[in-house]
């Protein structure tokens, strides 16, 4: 299911479901770049990729979306819910937790002032449209600085480093209600 919104001058904002075999190319190409080593998959192949992401769709409890701008594909969302996935095993999982993952699309040399502050804006409101989802929960790599900095400015409290397979990453909470954000 899409979902499909104007935002504050930012122009029209659509979250479709990832199709995997149509999406390969675009979403290896996105992984695969040194910017986004942190997500694991630096050395990945096409055919690798592929097999993570239908793996993915093959799952009811995790989902992988590309996020349009006025039809370009700009990032990938993927949710999850934690009770369902390794991270689950790592913080005391509360109802109505929602895990995700975001990666910003690359810039292609434009760069555009708030645009990952409004695209961040945006997929909080979209998880949080869902009443059954009472809190965010992120996991960046501990090593990026630079994207736990970007979930405390667009409002989440920081929690613990915890120790995944494959990483160590650090915890971050956004609550439906100001008063409920903590760790």
């Amino acid at each position: 299911m899409a979902d499909r919104g104007r935002t504050h001058g930012f122009g029209t904002v659509r979250i479709v479901p990832l199709d995997p075999a149509a999406d390969v190319d675009l979403i290896h190409g996105w992984v695969t770049e040194e910017r986004a080593r942190f997500w694991g998959m630096a050395d990945h192949t096409r055919e690798q990729v592929l097999e993570i992401y239908e793996y993915l769709d093959s799952l009811t409890t995790h989902h992988a979306f590309l996020v349009q701008r006025d039809g370009e594909p700009v990032a990938l969302l993927q949710t999850y819910e934690p009770d369902a996935d390794p991270v689950g095993e790592c913080y005391e999982v509360q109802p109505g937790d929602y895990g995700v993952h975001i990666l910003i699309g690359p810039a292609d040399g434009r760069t555009e002032r708030g645009f990952t502050g409004e695209i961040l804006r945006v997929l909080i409101a979209y998880v949080l449209a869902d009443p059954a989802h009472r809190r965010i929960i992120v996991e960046p790599d501990a090593r990026n600085q630079k994207a736990i900095e970007r979930m405390v400015r667009a409002g989440f409290e920081l929690g613990p480093e915890i120790d995944k397979p494959e990483k160590r990453a650090r915890l971050a909470f956004f609550s439906r209600e100001p008063q409920e954000r903590r760790g």
